[in-house]
This record gives structure tokens, C-alpha cells and sequence, in this order.
């Protein structure tokens, strides 16, 4: 069995882990958040030791460490805000412990450098979540793209709207600082994923630019890309209003759609499968896509020569 602890217990995403922690038989020692409306502990791991300060949690997993292998912290989840992410990486492996950490895995590429120094030293892996490469239908287009000519250009749409209130940018998710902004907040792993299947980035444009939605289109190897992201609940489509869905994603090849805002949800256990069979996605898979995001933090607005998302046009 390997032993878990967890940074940011109160946080958004943290029941995903707690459940995946939970589905690959792991057993969670200890769990830290500044805030207390962790009540989601009693349903997975009612046993866990819990830390108002990340001090006292420091502690005690370092008291463990000095214990016994049987004892330490094998793996550490990380579910804290975007720019705390480095500092508690680098705790983790500290505590010689590897790290597991939501997305994005730092906001600037070049904290990428000292991480993977430090997995050097310590001889611990840093991890980070990149989800959508294991949703089935995403991978089983990667496999059919793999088979077709190299030469091939594709025309591919994608948006991803969730529905968000006033809170969002009033948090630090909307502090581009704090998170990154919109982009990387919510749209690092589908940026990922575009990087994943259809290879590096040979051009960039950015069209939009909001605190509540951005949009633009990218020339990669293998495809022409055009991208909408909003948290803007207006923006949802209505079949999804009317389902009562509040997330849509779309991905569309060549005209065909690839619509994936159902079973999203247990995406975050096969990312722990795959952790532990060693198949987890590390630095520099994370590095492509950290780096797409930061060029178009700095981008200024552009004509769309690539290609405007259908959506942009609507939401201006």
C-alpha cells in the first residue's frame, strides 16, 4: 500500500484526488488546507490527520519520514492555487516524497529547470495531471491520427466553455499572476492535449483577449487549430443550457465532431493508475504546453489569418 498526503484539502478539484487516492487502494495520511471546510476527508479517509498550517503538516510528515519506509509519504497530491504549485512540489520532494500536481504544473516554463534538478537529487519523479490524454475517445483518436500520413493537415475547432460566477474572477483564479489567466487556468490541458496529437506549434495568434474568455488559432505540424475558452456562462451552447449542463467541450477534426463533456469525471484515477504502473506524465510533457500558454499570455491581439473560431464572432 502507499501512503498519500495531500496540500489544498479544501480546495475545487481535491475530492477528484481524495477519489482516485481512495479507487488505487492508497491510503492517505495527511491532509493540509489554511481553510477547515474539509468535511470531504470523512467520506474517503475519516482516519487522515488534518493541518491548518502547511508548519505543523511539514512536521509531521518529516516525524513520519524519519520512521520507516512503511511509515513516510510516498506520494504527494497537490491541489493549492496555480502559483503556489512550485513551492509545494519542491515540499514534497523534500520530504522525499513524488509529486502529483494539478494542472498547470508551474505558470513559467523556467521553474521547469530547477524541478528537474531537484528530481535529480532527490531521486524523486515530479507528476502532473494531463487528464484528457486519458479519456478514451481522445485516445483512441491519437492512435487513429498516428496511422494517417504525416503530411496531413487537419482543420480542428476547439471550445471549452464552463460556466462560472462573479467569485471566479474575484479569486485568484482571476489574478493572472496567481493562475496564469484564463489560458492557462483552464485551458492548459487542452492545450496540451492539442500538442499531444498533432504536434509543436509553428505559429500563434491571439484574437481575444479577456479576463472571462479568450480565443485564437495556432499552426501546428499536423493541423490548423482555432480555439475559444470562456467562462462566461452566456457563452454555453443552448442544447447544453437546456440539458442543464454547465461545462461544454468540443473538439471538432476535420468536421467531425468529438464532443466530450460527459464521463470527464473519474479521469483523475486513471492519471493515478497510470502514476503508479509508471506510465505518469511528468516535466517534460508538462514543458510544451506551460510554454504555448506563456507566449500567449504575451501575445498582442492579431489579425485572424490562420482561422477565427465560429464562436468569436458571437461573443466579441
Amino acid at each position: 500500500m502507499k501512503n498519500f498526503g495531500l496540500i489544498g484539502a479544501a480546495g475545487f478539484v481535491a475530492p477528484r484526488h481524495l477519489q482516485a487516492i481512495s479507487s488505487v487502494g492508497g491510503r492517505l495520511l495527511a491532509a493540509v488546507d489554511p481553510h477547515d471546510s474539509v468535511g470531504v476527508l470523512d467520506r474517503y479517509f475519516p482516519e487522515a490527520r488534518f493541518f491548518p498550517e502547511i508548519e505543523r503538516f511539514d512536521r509531521h510528515l518529516e516525524k513520519l519520514r524519519r520512521l520507516s519506509d512503511d511509515e513516510r509519504v510516498h506520494y504527494m497530491s497537490i491541489c493549492t492555487p496555480n502559483y503556489l504549485h512550485d513551492a509545494h512540489v519542491r515540499l514534497a520532494l523534500r520530504l522525499r516524497a513524488h509529486a502529483i500536481c494539478e494542472k498547470p504544473l508551474v505558470i513559467n516554463p523556467w521553474n521547469l529547470d530547477q524541478l528537474a534538478e531537484l528530481e535529480q537529487d532527490t531521486g524523486c519523479r515530479v507528476y502532473t495531471v494531463l487528464q484528457l490524454r486519458h479519456a478514451p475517445a481522445l485516445a483512441a483518436l491519437k492512435q487513429r491520427l498516428t496511422k494517417e500520413t504525416p503530411d496531413k493537415t487537419a482543420e480542428v475547432d476547439l471550445a471549452y466553455v464552463t460556466r462560472r460566477g462573479p467569485w471566479y474572477l474575484n479569486s485568484w483564479k482571476g489574478n493572472e499572476e496567481r493562475s496564469g489567466g484564463i489560458a492557462s487556468n483552464i485551458g492548459i490541458h487542452f492545450f496540451d492535449l492539442l500538442l499531444w496529437l498533432f504536434g509543436s506549434v509553428e505559429r500563434s495568434e491571439l484574437h481575444l483577449n479577456r479576463p472571462d474568455k479568450m480565443a485564437g488559432a495556432l499552426q501546428l505540424e499536423r493541423a490548423r487549430v482555432r480555439w475559444f475558452l470562456s467562462v462566461d456562462g452566456r457563452d454555453l451552447p443552448e442544447t447544453s443550457r437546456e440539458a442543464g449542463q454547465f461545462a461544454y467541450r468540443s473538439l471538432r477534426v476535420d468536421g467531425e465532431e468529438l464532443e466530450f463533456s460527459q464521463g470527464f469525471g473519474d479521469l483523475h484515477q486513471r492519471v493515478y493508475e497510470a502514476i503508479l504502473a509508471g506510465r505518469g506524465e511528468g516535466i517534460s510533457e508538462a514543458r510544451p504546453a506551460i510554454s504555448l500558454v506563456r507566449s500567449i499570455r504575451e501575445s498582442e491581439l492579431s489579425a485572424a489569418t490562420i482561422g477565427a473560431h465560429p464562436l468569436l464572432s458571437l461573443r466579441r
